[in-house]
């Protein structure tokens, strides 16, 4: 009903990410910056971190959007770290489109490393994103630092990307993660948007859901960014149709 009255084709601030809503603010663009060099440089580890709902996940989105359809790149995603060692090679492979065959964890890592000198040999980069990092139990952490040890004598033949809650910097602190730690190559930690990128985000949201006119008051945009502080996914929850 709002919808209409306010001459709007759909809701504009829906929590599903949809490419065309999205909005990054200067310390988003430096964020998709690193991540994009970091890729490119075939950097191997990389670190994002936020405070919750500062948009980690959007952020990721928006790379994979910007890397569909690149034939020199593959993409696994593992948004649901709280998996078994055994479960999480099998999913890296299945979610890079390879056919797993045997069951003991030395053929997946075999069947593994062959797609990777295979994708290496053809000038394809391979990234694991694994999001919601801060979730990740410590054995399945240093099996990811070992699968960083798959590399030629010129190149790193997998990037991985950890995203997470600030916790994951609080967790590779820890002495035991001290090799891990020191193959992180580049780190970022996002921010929530200032006020008058609080503003552009709420402005663009409702100019791409059909907005002709503003809806939202002077007032009610400075309530907005007191009450949410910022943070986009909060903002989704506090911005309600006048």
């Amino acid at each position: 009903m709002y919808e209409n009255f306010y001459g709007l084709k759909e809701n504009p601030f829906n929590v599903t990410p949809n490419p065309e809503y999205i909005y990054l603010g200067e310390n988003h663009k430096e964020a998709l910056a690193q991540l994009l060099y970091g890729v490119r440089e075939k950097k191997g580890f990389i670190v994002i971190t936020g405070e919750v709902g500062t948009g980690k996940t959007t952020l990721i989105h928006y790379l994979l959007d910007k890397m569909d359809g690149n034939g020199h790149t593959k993409t696994a995603f593992l948004f649901n770290p709280k998996l078994t060692v055994h479960d999480f090679i099998q999913y890296i492979l299945r979610d890079l489109g390879v056919r797993v065959q045997g069951q003991t964890k030395g053929e997946y890592l075999h069947h593994l490393n062959r797609y990777l000198l295979n994708a290496y040999r053809k000038n394809e980069r391979v990234i694991l994103i694994v999001d919601e990092a801060h979730g990740l139990n410590p054995e399945l952490l240093e099996e990811i630092r070992l699968l960083s040890n798959l590399e030629t004598a010129r190149s790193k033949l997998l990037q991985i990307v950890l995203v997470g809650q600030t916790e994951l910097d609080k967790t590779l602190s820890r002495p035991e993660f001290r090799q891990l730690r020191q193959r992180i190559n580049l780190r970022f930690h996002l921010q929530p948007l200032p006020a008058n990128e609080t503003r552009e985000y709420i402005e663009k949201k409702l100019r791409v859901a059909g907005a002709k006119k503003p809806i939202f008051t002077e007032t009610a945009m400075k309530e907005i960014y007191s009450r949410s502080g910022g943070s986009p996914d909060s903002l989704t929850s506090y911005v309600t149709m006048p």
